[in-house]
């Protein structure tokens, strides 16, 4: 009974976490003006003033501004300036639950060196996820991402984990979220920002875990509040600053399932009609592709709620499904550390989204319906053996397990980072998804498929030729 317990608490909190979310509430005072091209027509400013509003960011490479007012006609007002398409509610939605990193154990570093890879990484035996693509096999062919620059857009970040300091770019890193600071705030382990960024870059430095791309550059741009909540015109502001700064690779673990017939709150009130959906839709699909046609290649997450994406019509996950976005499915293991040799690292994962127009490829992401709750022991660590089937990172002052696209998003982003560095130089991101559908491990159905997409991620494909 105390093991059904256990099994169905962890049920109620992955449900909780992976579900569309409940509630969409906005910002009351705070409004998305968008023009009808990429440029913010002239005397825009002033035209907001007479309106009721005060414009309090400027996003003009994609023709966005946003506005504050108390005027409860402004948007409507807004909406008639001559040049501007539609002002919309600049909505807060919960692209992350915390809840859903689901492991509550963490560990430090007292234990000893791993005893099978031999790496001074003390951890490194505890990321199935790098077997399954192949990231050692393309690290002993000197692919480490070096000169690949990723930009990580999460919630907040531990800025001092020794995994993470060294491959940071303390300088061009920003904090988009008011009130917030770029260093994670909250008590205990996790951090989900930490969790991604290690998952693509820990460094290789004889402690802890190691990234898929060791030496490849981090950008941490903070668009969400730590606890995972954030406004629409951050997540865009961040997907722009990124671009500019000459991001290789943006990474967005991160997401929200919106009904394109208008989002409302618990209540039952409108919080954007269908219009404003299609409207803010058509505002992150702006800074996507600026991104793309800036250079930068984007990932993103595929969404934690089990959805076929050809069977809902009515619903859209963003970013994943976002233009020009590469959406990634998650895969995992079912009892890895009972068999690591022989086990299947690619089943695709219980909550993951999937859909044949929705998904480009698989990657690690972890899962957690090993049925037994019996003890494994992995690295020197004893736990239950469904734990090790999760992804294993760093995070806040720690290291700890979780489950998601989130953490699926991260390892593509690092396979992209080593192709891009071996490359010596920027890619264009047509020709990074080129080169991951080339190296991908073609697997489900032949050919491009729903769970899978052009396939498994695969770091070593690329270079064995």
């Amino acid at each position: 009974m105390k093991r059904k317990l256990v099994i169905l608490t962890l049920f109620a909190l992955l449900l909780a976490a992976f579900a569309i979310p409940a509630t969409a509430e906005t910002q009351n005072q705070s409004f998305i003006i968008m023009a009808n091209s990429n440029s913010l027509p002239n005397g825009l400013e002033q035209r907001v003033n007479a309106a009721g509003g005060t414009i309090t960011r400027l996003i003009p490479e994609i023709g966005l501004a946003v506005a504050t007012s108390s005027n409860p006609n402004f948007a409507s007002a807004a909406s008639r300036i001559p040049g501007v398409q539609t002002a919309m509610p600049n909505v807060t939605l919960q692209w992350i639950d915390p809840t859903h990193q689901v492991a509550i154990e963490w560990t430090t570093a007292s234990v000893g060196n791993p005893p099978f890879s031999g790496s001074a990484d003390f951890f490194f035996d505890l990321q199935w996820g790098h077997a399954a693509i192949e990231a050692p096999a393309a690290w002993a062919v000197g692919a480490r991402g070096a000169g690949a620059r990723v930009a990580v857009l999460d919630g907040g970040f531990d800025l001092n984990h020794p995994d993470l300091v060294p491959n940071i770019n303390f300088e061009l890193s920003q904090n988009f979220v008011e009130g917030e600071s770029l260093q994670y705030g909250l008590p205990g382990p996790f951090s989900h920002g930490s969790h991604v960024a290690g998952t693509i870059a820990a460094a290789q430095n004889d402690f802890g875990t190691i990234g898929v791309a060791p030496d490849a550059e981090l950008v941490l741009v903070k668009v969400l509040g730590d606890a995972g909540s954030g406004t629409f015109a951050d997540v865009i502001s961040g997907i722009v600053y990124a671009a500019n700064v000459d991001a290789d690779v943006i990474n967005m673990s991160l997401g929200a399932t919106l009904p394109k017939r208008g989002i409302y709150d618990d209540d039952g009130n409108r919080v954007a009609g269908a219009n404003e959906v299609a409207a803010l839709l058509t505002a992150i699909s702006r800074a996507t592709t600026y991104a793309y046609q800036q250079g930068t290649t984007v990932i993103s997450s595929a969404g934690n709620s089990g959805l076929n994406s050809n069977q809902t019509a009515d619903l859209v996950h963003i970013p994943s499904q976002s233009t020009h976005v590469i959406s990634i499915s998650a895969t995992a293991p079912i009892g890895w550390a009972t068999d690591p040799l022989n086990i299947d690292l690619d089943n695709l994962a219980s909550y993951s989204n999937y859909g044949l127009s929705h998904i480009a490829f698989a990657a690690p992401g972890g899962d957690f319906v090993y049925p037994g709750n019996e003890a494994c022991v992995v690295a020197g660590l004893s736990r239950p053996c469904w734990v090790f089937d999760l992804v294993f990172s760093t995070g806040n002052q720690s290291w700890y397990w979780s489950a998601g696209t989130s953490m699926a998003s991260p390892h593509a982003a690092g396979v992209a980072a080593l192709i891009i560095g071996a490359n010596g130089g920027p890619m264009h991101p047509a020709q990074v998804e080129a080169a991951l559908r080339a190296s991908a491990d073609d697997l489900g159905q032949p050919g491009k498929d729903a769970f899978y997409g052009h396939g498994r991620v695969n770091a070593f494909n690329y270079f064995d030729n």
